[in-house]
């Protein structure tokens, strides 16, 4: 072998091995999950902790080789994980606005968002309170402070003044009140906030004169024993759109028919446009069984189950 064909076969070798070694180094930094199998973080609105619990479990049933690693944060810190890519999938009560939109195109981004269900705030306040009806301006002028006393709280007429506590500063629950309700206004001194639902569900069993503010999905599910058990301990309040209504309660056929003023539609955020784990699992929830368990927590599903009834 003379001294070119001698050079000419390392200059080859050194570009085989060069070439297994990156081809080796791109394999580790590509994606290895399949909407079946893998892992995947995403986040989901405390708000929806229940029916998240539920649905994650069973997916990961049906599916032994998924991993979804959940955190149950406020609706602000899932926006903000979606857009660092710590997670690639985010469950809230809204879709994006558009300057939201806009950080996430800058980034050449482009979630997909899925309706899933349609959900509702309820209010609730202590087993002794008489007090169980309310209309939208009731509500809004307790919000604001402009009506902060109750003119009965039990069997005897007394005044107290009134506490309203939500579940998280910065939860669905807290950015629906002020932003649809009050029109970005600020909160009266009399509302504050505590960590969780089921925080705001005991703190109303212990003080007469506090009103809850929780999702509805953590009272609806009438077979779960953690259902029953909170309802043990609080009442639920019925709402009227105004003087001239009837005030109901957030039940499912009045949050279908729109008769509960303060519904709202429940997101799947999916950062991840390819067919990972994080897509597979929105398809899932967006999917016949998701969706029958949506309407089993009580809640209603975007998509309705088809059910086949076969006639003779």
């Amino acid at each position: 072998m003379n001294q070119n064909m001698f050079k000419l076969s390392k200059y080859i070798i050194a570009v085989v091995v060069a070439t297994f070694f990156y081809s080796c180094g791109d394999k580790k930094n590509e994606p290895t999950d399949t909407p079946t199998s893998g892992e995947v973080n995403i986040v989901v609105d405390e708000s929806f902790q229940q029916l998240f619990d539920n649905q994650i479990y069973t997916f990961e049933s049906i599916y032994p080789n998924a991993k979804i690693h959940t955190k149950f944060l406020p609706e602000n810190e899932a926006i903000y994980r979606l857009l660092n890519d710590s997670s690639k999938v985010a469950v809230m009560c809204r879709n994006l606005t558009e300057q939201e939109k806009k950080q996430f195109e800058a980034k050449n981004l482009f979630p997909i968002c899925t309706k899933i269900a349609e959900d509702a705030i309820a209010f609730v306040v202590n087993t002794e309170n008489t007090d169980t009806a309310f209309t939208v301006e009731k509500i809004k002028a307790m919000l604001l402070g402009s009506d902060t006393l109750w003119t009965q709280i039990n069997k005897q007429s007394t005044l107290q003044k009134i506490d309203i506590v939500f579940d998280n500063k910065g939860s669905a629950n807290t950015s629906y009140m002020k932003d649809t309700l009050l029109g970005g206004k600020a909160f009266s001194k009399n509302v504050f906030a505590v960590h969780s639902n089921p925080e705001v569900i005991e703190y109303v069993s212990k003080n007469k004169n506090a009103i809850g503010v929780i999702s509805v999905n953590w009272i609806s599910d009438s077979d779960d024993s953690l259902t029953t058990a909170f309802l043990q301990k609080i009442k639920i309040v019925a709402i009227a759109k105004n003087n001239a209504s009837a005030a109901v309660k957030p039940y499912q056929a009045y949050i279908k028919t729109k008769e509960y003023p303060f519904t709202r539609s429940v997101y799947m955020i999916n950062r991840q446009t390819r067919a990972g784990l994080g897509m597979g699992f929105v398809s899932f929830v967006a999917g016949d069984k998701g969706q029958l368990m949506i309407l089993k927590a009580g809640l209603i599903p975007a998509i309705a189950p088809v059910r086949l009834v076969e006639i003779k």
